[in-house]
């Protein structure tokens, strides 16, 4: 509706994730040369994480549409899969017929995929979308998939990328096997304030905007403020300006036409307003807000990082735990395993004895 009126060729801020509208920042850059290295190495797994909104799929999808033509590759979104749910899907993604199938009649037709994509030359590569929704066991099975070999050199090759949660599942005690086949991994930042106006501008120009400013410096602040740098809010945002600015015959967004589309969507979506609050709590001592506190060197920690840095060390803890257990199990073993051996030693020290007190029937006659 409002391309024309702005100069547009395309809509510069959709939601789908398209490769054309790409912005590399930093991350984002050394995110898609991980994927880049992972794919020359042609082993191993590479794990991209971040946040809602942060580009994961964008850089997913950036990398598909230059990929070589000796490489196949297949791309899922996963929701909560069973080890035998995500076998049953790869295999579809990679045009195995599975329906009616068991698992291993699966395994055995992709196996026979795999091996046939090998003798042309060529190999497979897997994308798993949203994979913090992943049980441990599923992941173990995508680890069992990777050793596929011919000739030393792995069938198939899978990267991973999902939000934050991924990581404390992939830091488990029982994924040691697994970490140990990653290659390289990454975790996805939201965007500093420049890095922001240089999205916008890049996504507008990428549209065929050209000419003046669109937005002004006051108007990127509350962008920045609203979105936190993430492009997904950020798109989301300046979608619904665009329109506003159409319907208002705006030509130039100020910092109180975007405060004013901010504001709409907070009604929208049911965010909290911080304004107007009558009974609030009292904090801990050092604590400046409901969801944050400020350490002693003046460092403000918010809820969701004091909780994480939590599970974090938790997760820590418990390796430290099952390490001392395993040694303590073995400890005991010993001891029991020495405990037996003077048992038996005493045994057999006693029966020995026995036999020389107790007179033989020949020396009991002879008297």
């Amino acid at each position: 509706m409002y391309e024309s009126y702005y100069g547009f060729k395309s809509k510069p801020f959709q939601l789908t994730p398209d490769p054309a509208f790409f912005f590399a920042s930093k991350l984002h850059k050394r995110a898609i040369s991980y994927l880049q290295y992972g794919l020359s190495q042609a082993e191993g797994f590479i794990v991209i994480t971040g946040g809602v909104g942060t580009g994961k799929t964008t850089i997913a999808n950036s990398l598909l549409a230059d990929l070589q033509q000796d490489i196949v590759a297949a791309q899922i979104v996963t929701p909560k899969l069973s080890p035998d749910e995500l076998v049953k899907m790869v295999g579809s993604r990679f045009g195995i017929n599975v329906a009616g199938k068991s698992k291993a009649d699966i395994i055995g037709e992709l196996e026979k995929y795999l091996y046939s994509l090998s003798g042309q030359g060529r190999r497979a590569l897997l994308l798993v979308d949203e994979a913090q929704n992943l049980p441990l066991e599923a992941i173990e099975e995508l680890r069992m998939l990777s050793n596929f070999q011919h000739a030393g050199k792995p069938l198939l090759q899978s990267f991973l990328l999902g939000q934050q949660e991924l990581q404390p599942i992939l830091r488990a005690p029982n994924m040691e096997q697994f970490r140990q086949r990653i290659v390289a991994s990454c975790h996805l930042q939201p965007l500093n304030a420049e890095e922001v106006q240089a999205y916008i501008e890049f996504r507008l120009a990428q549209a065929g905007r050209s000419g003046s400013a669109l937005f002004t410096e006051a108007a990127y602040e509350v962008i920045f403020d609203f979105s936190k740098g993430i492009p997904r809010k950020v798109n989301t945002l300046l979608d619904r300006a665009l329109l506003f600015g159409y319907l208002e015959d705006i030509t130039v967004f100020e910092g109180s036409a975007i405060t004013q589309v901010v504001e709409e969507i907070n009604s929208e979506m049911f965010i909290a307003d911080d304004t107007g609050v009558e009974d609030e709590p009292d904090y801990a001592p050092g604590q400046t807000a409901p969801y944050g506190f400020t350490t002693r060197n003046g460092k403000t920690i918010t809820e969701i990082d004091y909780y994480k840095d939590m599970l974090g060390e938790l997760v820590d803890a418990l390796d430290d735990v099952i390490v001392h257990k395993v040694k303590l199990t073995q400890h005991i073993d010993k001891v029991m395993k020495k405990k037996y051996q003077d048992y038996m030693q005493l045994k057999s020290e006693s029966a020995d004895k026995e036999d020389t007190e107790v007179p033989r029937e020949d020396e009991l006659s002879s008297r």
